[in-house]
């Protein structure tokens, strides 16, 4: 907080509003402020017709947690429903301010974060703020199980998805309950090849969203791809999606189907359980030899 900031609060005669900035993951900005008249600094302009209100920011020293929420009213010039509901707000980064209104240039950063849990009521919504000190409160660290515990493509798997082979863009032929995807054939990718994948959205009104790929298998005369969440944003017949490889964790399909098992995040040859309770006996098969 600068001395011209302070300076204003000692008059205590002030003209301050609350301003937010919201950053969305596929670059979309938007700002508000409880202002009665709109407001603009660092480029954007920040609405005062969107009915936006925060309740007070809980903020300590340390590393503990710091949050607030935020109340407003959904609009079609700025926050939608569709885009509520389609997950678009999730994770956005926001950055609040305390304004003198009179003079722009004169304010203090009060919260920096991202948007938590998004709840929705009839024409109004209420965002949960969680502060940067909510990173530290996730767990780290390295998971001994047999699966690998890499997402395909990520910076440990190092495997690159656009490889060909391994992706294919296309428009959807066919659409059913927000679930499953139609193609008269996919050449060149055998049923099961996109099992465990990821489907992204590349136009149309939900472009930017994605789904995980639940089944992939041929249906009749169809190759029909399914998802485990029915699909947000309006995907429709003739938008253009991608199809990523599936990958089931396993040793063998990291080696034979990817080539990429020095990579590999697992531990295969982990004991189980039942290993760990053994004790040799003479008769039957646990003799104390070797499992292999």
């Amino acid at each position: 907080m600068d001395e011209r900031f302070k300076s204003h609060l000692r008059t205590g005669m002030t003209t301050l509003a609350r301003c937010w900035a919201i950053r969305r993951s596929d670059g979309r900005e938007y700002g508000f402020t409880d202002h009665d008249r709109s407001l603009s600094f660092d480029g954007l302009e920040f609405k005062a017709d969107t009915g936006l209100t925060a309740l007070a920011v809980e903020q300590s020293t340390g590393l503990s947690v710091d949050n607030t929420e935020a109340l407003g009213a959904i609009s079609d010039l700025s926050v939608r429903a569709e885009d509520i509901e389609a997950g678009r707000f999730d994770g956005a980064e926001v950055t609040a301010w305390l304004v003198n209104w009179a003079d722009t240039d004169m304010r203090w950063m009060q919260f920096r974060g991202t948007i938590g849990e998004l709840r929705r009521t009839g024409n109004a919504f209420q965002a949960e703020l969680r502060g940067l000190t909510e990173a530290l409160n996730q767990p780290t660290g390295r998971i001994f199980q047999k699966p690998c515990t890499a997402v395909l493509g990520d910076g440990a798997c190092r495997f690159d998805t656009n490889e060909p082979g391994y992706a294919v863009e296309l428009e959807v032929e066919a659409f059913e309950d927000g679930l499953v995807l139609r193609w008269k054939e996919l050449p060149g990718f055998e049923p099961g090849w996109f099992e465990r994948g990821r489907l992204n959205v590349l136009s149309g009104s939900a472009n930017g969203l994605w789904g995980l790929i639940k089944r992939d298998l041929n249906d009749g005369d169809m190759r029909a791809i399914h998802l485990w969440e029915p699909m947000r944003g309006g995907l429709q017949v003739g938008d253009t999606v991608k199809l990523l490889a599936g990958c089931d964790k396993r040793l063998e399909t990291c080696r034979l189907k990817f080539n990429n098992v020095l990579n590999f995040q697992g531990f295969p040859d982990i004991p189980s359980e039942d290993w760990v309770l053994a004790v040799p006996k003479q008769t039957g098969q646990n003799t104390g030899g070797s499992l292999r």
